[in-house]
Formats: C-alpha cells, structure tokens, sequence
C-alpha cells in the first residue's frame, strides 16, 4: 500500500504498513524531501461546484523530517472546478520511517480552507458555519473549542424557534437569553424541537456542553465528548428542519388542521 491511501483516509489509532517512500534518506532534522506516494484524494463540500466533491493532490507532495520516526507532509488538493485546499499532516512510524516497510499513522492532519471549500455539506443554513467551526476545532485538538460553537449552534435554534413562535424572553445586552433553561423549556414545550429520543434531556444537553465551556476548560474532556455531543445537535437540528418540511408538504397538499381533525 501507498502512503498515499494513508493520507486519503481519516487519521486512525493503529500504525499501517506502506511501501517505502525515503529509503536511503539519512533522515535527518529539518531535512526537505520531494515525494512520490501517488494521489492523495479526500472529500469536501466545494461551494462553486454546489456539491461534494473528491480534491485531488497536485504535484509531487513535499515532506520535512523531524527524526527518524515523524515527518511533516504538505500538500494542495484542488477540485476540478480550481478551488483548492491546503493539507498538512504530521506523519508517525512505529520503526524507522527510511526503511523498505516502515508502518505509519496519520498523528495530525490540518486544513486549510478556501473560501469557496467547507468541511460538511450545506445542510442546516445558517448553522453550517458554525458547524464547520466546531470541527475545525475538534481537528486541531480545540477539545473546548469545538464545544464552544456546539453551544452556539443549540442557543441559536433555540432562540429562532422562541421568535418564530412568539415567545418573548429576558436578554443580554447582546441579544444572549438571560435563563437558557426556561427559555429552552417554553420553546419545546411549544414546538418541540428536541427529538422525542431524548426530548427529557434537553437541559442535560446544555449543561455537558456548559460544563466543558464554563469547567476548567478541559480540552481532553472536549474531545471525548465531541462526537456524541455533536450527534445530538445535529439530532435537532434534523428534528426542526424535519417539521418545517413536513409543514411545508402539508401546506403543498391544502391539507388543514380542521380536515386533519376531522380524519382523526
């Protein structure tokens, strides 16, 4: 295998074996090596094209030697349309990474995004910068970081849902609800926008994702607990965009509450 199929994958805890890739270099401290490990190819939402797209790497990837045993790789992946994206990963090796089979893992991998190039899809409108943000973060190791905008994206949908229903509520200064917790309990107590899955756990929900912002700003505890925290915010906001589909299909239909009550 390529070093190459390496680098296209998400990075993983175990060391893979590969095709050597610097043998007979001496592997020394800053030394600079051209590579030629094939195409590295990974996955991001171009804006240009309006779709999620396979960014190729562009010329022979460029590598700098920290010891024997990690090098720096830098590379440029582009989409067919031109819009591109930079890519540093931060390469270990179990033994000597000049040998004929030297076996790697992918320690740290960074992007670098243009302005036409995000993370996820465009999915949840206003959200999606938010979103992107918060796995920027969680890739950079950001643990309390990435929860901070986790936070963000569950204050903000919770307070369009309390404006679009009518329901007022004390603020900051800035806008801010001033009791998150009553406010979050009037507003799915009126449109539910927790799903029904863990609709009791709402204020539970905010109080992990305070807790990590608010604690002692733990970055190992942030990073422990992204990915299920970043689960359930999608969860809702799957759940609200859900509703207003189906709000909008049964509006399509000219179907009414008096018809629906009078199928019931």
């Amino acid at each position: 295998m390529r070093l190459s199929s390496v680098l296209s994958k998400p990075p993983k805890p175990l060391f893979e074996p590969v095709d050597g890739f610097l043998m007979g270099k001496q592997g020394n401290m800053g030394q600079k090596v051209d590579l030629d490990v094939g195409t590295v190819a990974l996955n991001y939402y171009c804006e240009t094209c309006d779709d999620l797209r396979t960014f190729y790497s562009k010329g022979k990837l460029t590598c700098i030697f920290v010891n024997k045993n990690m090098v720096s790789i830098d590379c440029v992946l582009a989409c067919a349309c031109g819009s591109t994206v930079e890519v540093w990963f931060v390469i270990e090796s179990e033994n000597d990474i000049t040998s004929l089979n030297p076996k790697v893992r992918i320690l740290k991998r960074s992007e670098r995004l243009s302005e036409s190039v995000r993370l996820n899809t465009t999915r949840y409108g206003d959200f999606d910068y938010l979103l992107d943000k918060a796995e920027q973060a969680y890739r950079e190791n950001l643990g309390a970081g990435s929860i901070v905008y986790l936070r963000k994206v569950f204050e903000m949908v919770t307070v369009q849902a309390a404006i679009s229903t009518g329901i007022d509520f004390p603020k900051y200064e800035g806008g801010n609800p001033r009791n998150f917790s009553a406010l979050l309990e009037a507003v799915d107590a009126k449109s539910s926008i927790i799903p029904p899955e863990f609709s009791k756990d709402g204020k539970r929900l905010f109080k992990e994702l305070s807790n990590v912002v608010h604690g002692d700003f733990d970055e190992e505890l942030g990073l422990k607990k992204f990915e299920p925290l970043h689960r359930l915010i999608i969860g809702i906001l799957e759940n609200v965009r859900n509703k207003a589909a189906f709000h909008d299909a049964k509006i399509a239909l000219g179907w009414t509450e008096e018809e629906e009550s009078e199928v019931v």
